[in-house]
């Protein structure tokens, strides 16, 4: 097996990151991912809403191996009087994950401003007592205000700020001994991972058991990213993160091989065969059940009506759909596993 590169795969997701992709809006990280595959000299296609399919080669069988690259974010819901924005959720992002952090707004005029997620009223120092300790809310008390000298509703209108714009996170990417802490890895770290696994597969010309496609969705957070598959889809494996937790056997060194989420057990076999591989490559796994509040693409293709097993994998991740937190060796594991997987 072709060691994990950990440097390739932190570049990777850094240039992913760099990319504003609240659900939604896809073309610049559509770009950048194709920059990505043109290095590789992978050939891959668009789909018609945005994502990317890259072929990998083999023969027979066919396996859709998927990650996404949208991310959860804002909409501008209507501009408030004093020229702040009300806002409502793009995917799962709850007012208590987002506040204070720096966001990019995103007009469709192409202009861009930055400002940050505040509370109303915005400073603890002069806010009555019984509203320190009313949990936040975007229709009432949240509000997005810009880096611009505007004090009404006509004044922020006149930049171009208006209902429907995209507001996009800061990713707020760091590294520390082994830990990466950032927004948004759901799913771009899972999404560099697969492409590491891409880089090794294509410096190993080795000729894959079966056909495989990567498939690189965008529209995964609100629940269509892969409901449209190639021609003869037989499999589907998502990587995507796997949630620590109390309860949970999860852990940020880890991968994990999903048993059950939110919908549904994973297929049987396919996960016996995950499990199979991890214990024949020495791949340090765990298996665990993701509920009450999860789902994966894999389970996306399965509603849309495809006749398919799916399961899923990936690295143990804290904090989902806020600041969140994996290590460096949980990659390392869901890059081993799957790579084991792909090569029979």
């Amino acid at each position: 097996m072709t060691k994990f590169d950990e440097q390739y795969c932190l570049s990777v997701f850094e240039r992913l990151l760099a990319a504003d992709s609240t659900t939604g809006q896809y073309e610049e990280v559509q770009q950048v991912l194709c920059g990505i595959l043109d290095e590789l000299k992978i050939p891959y296609e668009a789909t018609r809403k945005g994502g990317v399919i890259a072929d990998l080669g083999g023969e027979g069988e066919p396996l859709v191996v998927t990650a996404h690259l949208d991310d959860i974010g804002l909409m501008v819901r209507h501009v408030n009087a004093d020229g702040t924005l009300n806002v409502c959720s793009v995917g799962g992002l709850y007012p208590f994950y987002c506040m204070m952090e720096n966001v990019r707004v995103h007009t469709r005029d192409g202009k861009v401003f930055t400002g940050s997620v505040c509370r109303t009223p915005n400073s603890i120092h002069v806010t009555e007592e019984e509203l320190r300790v009313t949990p936040p809310d975007f229709r009432t008390n949240v509000c997005v205000v810009l880096d611009e000298n505007v004090k009404t509703a006509e004044e922020t209108k006149a930049l171009g700020v208006d209902t429907g714009d995209i507001i996009a996170l800061e990713p707020r990417f760091t590294y520390a001994n082994g830990y990466i802490k950032s927004h948004f890895v759901d799913d771009k770290a899972c999404a560099a991972a697969l492409l590491t696994v891409m880089k090794a597969l294509k410096e190993e010309k080795k000729p894959l058991p079966r056909k495989v496609y990567a498939y690189f969705a965008m529209f995964e957070e609100i629940g269509h990213g892969t409901t449209w598959l190639p021609e003869g889809v037989k499999d589907v494996l998502a990587v995507d993160i796997a949630p620590t937790g109390p309860q949970q056997n999860s852990d940020e060194h880890k991968v994990s091989i999903f048993a059950k989420d939110s919908r549904f057990p994973y297929h049987w076999a396919m996960t016996n065969e995950l499990r199979a591989a991890a214990i024949k490559a020495g791949v340090d796994y765990v298996m665990d059940i993701f509920t009450p509040h999860y789902g994966t693409d894999a389970d996306g293709a399965v509603l849309a009506g495809y006749d398919i097993r799916h399961a899923a994998i990936g690295p143990g991740t804290a904090n989902s759909h806020g600041y969140e937190r994996t290590h460096i060796d949980g990659l390392r594991n869901t890059y081993e596993l799957l790579l084991a997987y792909l090569e029979g």
